[in-house]
Order: structure tokens, then sequence, then C-alpha cells
């Protein structure tokens, strides 16, 4: 593992891909993928800590959640939160530390937990509170990302991947991977189960839409879902169809995510993050080259964070995440 080198020329990996006249507003020319940090195993699930002033994310192999600060670089932030080592495996799992991470609206960080099945929060002394791990009594199967409404209920995708053997783990108590919701009074509801691989997940800036990346090679798809008055969802439609691009080999598929305030999405796929506008019109593409697990806006509110594959990344753009 190592940090870019302060006062020095920083390592940039990849480019930018202008593909709408628009997406020059966005990015700003001469714009680069500046590597802050690399050497990781597989990293995701990055969160911008604001009142702190530095960003945290997922190494999932080793069980890490690491730190960059802008004054001192990468460091440990915090281990063996997404996997304690009490879950009995048949064999052991690939992925068992946390993957999405994000505050909650007390500011307290939420971690998508792998190898413990769980959504867990680590609380202000520092000690750690499972929010949930079952549905209707039964093992959820690995929570991936999760995001929260205005009204604290909190939104979160349960595909496979934490799982030794994923979909044929004999440990595997549900026939489906869900997105659910766990409302802020405690209940889980289960929203919909008609996506194959659930992935990231986010609202749009007026929260009437809720966008689920589907990582699926034969349906590599971004997908919005109507959010109802009650908090439940309508009929989804396909925002986004990157499955041409999974088949002509781009690293990747669709993964975690972000949304603007102007309402644009920027997601990771098939090579980097694609940004596409809330009617599906993909504006351009910023090519890691890698497989590109997350993205999150931070620091200013304009540099967007992006993990890809051994990488710690940032890109400097003229958009604005909606947690700012």
């Amino acid at each position: 593992m190592t940090t870019s080198t302060f006062g020095q020329t920083p390592k940039t990996i990849g480019s930018v891909e202008r593909l709408d006249p628009a997406f020059d507003k966005l990015v700003p020319q001469g714009a680069v993928i500046e590597v802050l940090g690399e050497g990781f195993k597989w990293s995701e699930g990055v969160c911008w800590i604001k009142d702190k002033g530095f960003a945290v994310f997922s190494d999932i192999p080793p069980n890490k959640i690491m730190k960059w600060d802008p004054k001192s670089g990468i460091s440990l932030f915090m281990e063996k939160v997404g996997y304690t080592g009490k879950e009995p495996f048949v064999s052991p799992t690939p992925e068992p530390g946390t993957n999405g991470l994000m505050l909650d609206p007390e500011g307290r960080l939420v971690c998508c937990c792998h190898g413990d099945r769980a959504i867990k929060r680590i609380e202000k002394d520092g000690k750690i509170t499972v929010i949930v791990d079952k549905f209707e009594g039964k093992r959820l199967n690995s929570p991936n990302d999760c995001v929260y409404k205005s009204n604290g209920d909190l939104y979160f995708t349960d595909p496979p991947y934490g799982l030794p053997l994923r979909e044929k783990d004999p440990g595997k108590e549900l026939d489906w991977y869900g997105v659910y919701r766990l409302g802020k009074d405690g209940k889980m509801t289960l929203l919909t189960k008609e996506m194959t691989r659930p992935n990231g997940i986010g609202f749009s800036p007026d929260e009437k839409t809720l966008y689920v990346a589907q990582s699926d090679p034969e349906a590599a798809i971004w997908k919005a879902f109507p959010v109802k008055a009650d908090g439940t969802l309508g009929d989804s439609r396909v925002l986004y169809d990157a499955t041409k691009w999974a088949k002509e080999m781009r690293p990747g598929l669709p993964d975690g995510l972000a949304v603007s305030k102007d309402g644009n999405l920027w997601a990771t796929g098939p090579g980097g993050v694609y940004c596409i506008t809330p009617e599906g019109k993909i504006l351009g593409r910023v090519n890691t080259g890698q497989r590109t697990a997350n993205c999150k806006f931070g620091d200013d509110g304009k540099t967007l964070f992006i993990c890809a594959d051994m990488f710690f990344c940032r890109l400097k753009t003229n958009a604005t995440g909606t947690n700012y």
C-alpha cells in the first residue's frame, strides 16, 4: 500500500471521455484521475466524513476500513468490522470486510458488513451496534450498499457477494437478492426482489426516484424506481444498459454510485464511472481502465472520490454531490 507523495506531480491513471458537450460543464478541461493511494486488495465503499475532513473506504479482502486525510495521506481507520470471526463458514469467504459506508443522520458511520451478513453502526464512543441482520427471521445474504432517506429510513441492497460460495453457498437463507427498507421505527420491508444482483443505491435530489445498480454481466444495468408516498417503490424502468460494454471486456460491472445536485447519476460500471442524466443519456465517462467499485462526492463537495480496484483516486469536477 502506498500513498501519493505530497508536493510532487501526482500519479494519474485513465482518461476522461467526453460524449456530450454538457459534460464539459461538469468536468473541466484538463481534469485528471489522481491516485491518492494504491496497493489495496479491492477498494470499495468510500464515504466523506465532513466534520472530520477526511475520507474512509473499505478494503474488503483484508477486512479493513482505510482512511485518507489530505494532510497525512493513507492510514488504517479500523479493522475487523465486516467480519468479526464469529460467523462459521464452510469455506473461507474471499470478501469478508465492509463494503458500502455512509453516515447516518447523526453523523455515525454505518457499514454494510459482508462476513457478518449485517449492517452495523459505529457509535461515537467506538462501540459497534448491529442495526439489522435478518428479514422475517432469516439471515441476510451480505448487505452491499445503503442510503438514508431524509426521514431517517435506510434503504439497502443484499446480493450474495460476501458469501463464500455466493449464490451456491449452503448458508444462504433467502431465495432472492433484495432491495430493502429499514424504517426509522425498526420495521423491515422487502421493496423488490426483481433484480438479479442489486448493488449500488442512491436517491435523486428530490427523493422521488431510487436508483439501483445491477452487477450482472448478462444484464449490466441501472434501474430507476419511483418512490411512492409511503416510501415503497413503483414499477422500475431501465435507466441505462451497459451490457454491451461489459461484453466488450471493459473491466467491471455496475456497482457503486453517487448523485449530484443537478440530478445526474455518477455510476461505476464497465471501465470506469459513467455520468448519466435522469433521462438515461450518457454524457461522459471517467475511464479508469480498472474494475471500478464505487464513487462518492466529498471534500469541497465537487471532488469525486473513486475506488478503482487497487487504487483510491479523486477527480475534480464542477458538479456538487447531494450530501452537500
